[in-house]
């Protein structure tokens, strides 16, 4: 009795919170970032099928936990009329413990999240990206629509228009100019106080082939061949030869550029249920060489010519045993294969361009609180 009334109160005085974060906090962390990804990819199969995208943040997630613990002593003595006297003793203990965590959801539907959405990235956000080490050629073909009058692929609910063969080549030379190093930007204030970007490239200590890649790049960018600065500026032209002119997507124009690309079933594009663009493929073998996904196992609809891919979503009746992600629409299951690093790092990407995005302060929306018990 003395031991089980001691092991009680031992744990009825010690505080089960500290425990619960080691715990909480990565089950939590691993069920957010699954959900993002669930519903990224969700939005971007409902664009392919001219679905509204709606996004749901998660507000506040408060948890309370509950530990009850009970202990009962009884003992029961019997006098008879005659005999002798009897005695029993009774113990009982019993213990309760709740975890009621309650979520709070948001929609992001104001008019700032909206704004965020359909503003193009600025030029500075995108290739200072580049400077952190991502691929030039990759984030340029995912978030550019022009650089100097070189086109990029576009989307429309007509199809795919594959980009320019110029632009894909200034992207290639600009990977190999970023790997050598010989390509930095800095920010630059005039007596105002007014901020410029500047792209650099470096003419010294690099390989004659780093040299003849620049001036091919300068080449195809019209671009004064000797200057040292080159002001980086939003726009699809440039005013001059010493600028370099980027006309940047929006968040919702790169996910209609992969909802183009999500590989739908030829009977849902034939009927009218989804806009033309890659339709499934049965080929889920191939795998890209560079940042670009490769050109082929899918077809184009209305456009001859096969376009290069961002990412590979591919759709079927039975559901994935093996996705990055994935998602059921419209009784389809949608996903991202797993071994597919490629696609992976597109994916990664665009959730991760949500933060380039000003999207302001949240704006007083309804709440949805729900009780998980």
């Amino acid at each position: 009795m003395t031991a089980l009334g001691l092991a009680l109160v031992a744990t009825g005085c010690h505080s089960i919170g500290p425990g619960s974060v080691a715990r909480d906090r990565f089950d939590y962390s691993d069920s957010l970032s699954e959900s993002w990804k669930r519903q990224t990819l969700l939005n971007i199969v409902k664009l392919r099928y001219l679905d509204p995208p709606i996004f749901v943040d998660v507000g506040q997630i408060v948890s309370g936990y509950t530990l009850q613990t009970t202990a009962t002593v009884g003992q029961n003595i019997n006098f008879p009329a005659s005999g002798p006297v009897s005695s029993s003793l009774n113990m009982g203990a019993a213990g309760s413990y709740t975890d009621r965590p309650t979520v709070t959801y948001i929609p992001l539907t104001g008019n700032k999240f909206i704004k965020g959405l359909m503003t193009p990235l600025p030029p500075s956000s995108v290739f200072f990206t580049i400077q952190s080490g991502w691929p030039a050629d990759g984030v340029l073909f995912a978030t550019v629509s022009e650089i100097n009058g070189l086109k990029n692929q576009a989307t429309s609910i007509n199809g795919v228009t594959p980009p320019q063969p110029e632009f894909l080549r200034a992207l290639h030379l600009l990977r190999k100019i970023q790997l050598s190093g010989a390509v930095a930007m800095r920010i630059k204030e005039d007596a105002a106080k007014q901020q410029t970007t500047l792209l650099t490239f470096r003419s010294k200590d690099i390989s004659q082939e780093s040299l003849d890649d620049i001036h091919e790049l300068r080449k195809l960018l019209r671009i004064d061949p000797d200057a040292e600065e080159l002001r980086l500026v939003f726009g699809s032209t440039a005013v001059n030869d010493t600028e370099v002119a980027v006309l940047t997507r929006s968040l919702m124009q790169q996910m209609a550029a992969m909802a183009a690309q999500v590989e739908v079933p030829p009977e849902d594009v034939a009927q009218g249920r989804a806009s033309p663009g890659f339709v499934a493929s049965t080929n889920r073998t191939e795998n890209a060489d560079a940042f670009l996904p490769s050109t082929g196992g899918g077809t184009v609809i209305g456009n001859s010519n096969a376009a290069p891919r961002l990412v590979r979503i591919f759709s079927s009746n039975s559901e994935p045993t093996d996705a990055f992600v994935k998602i059921r629409y419209r009784n389809i299951w949608f996903w991202i294969d797993d071994r597919d690093l490629k696609s992976k790092r597109t994916f990664s990407f665009m959730m991760m361009l949500f933060t380039l995005a000003d999207t302001g302060e949240k704006e007083n929306l309804p709440l949805i609180t729900i009780p998980a018990q």
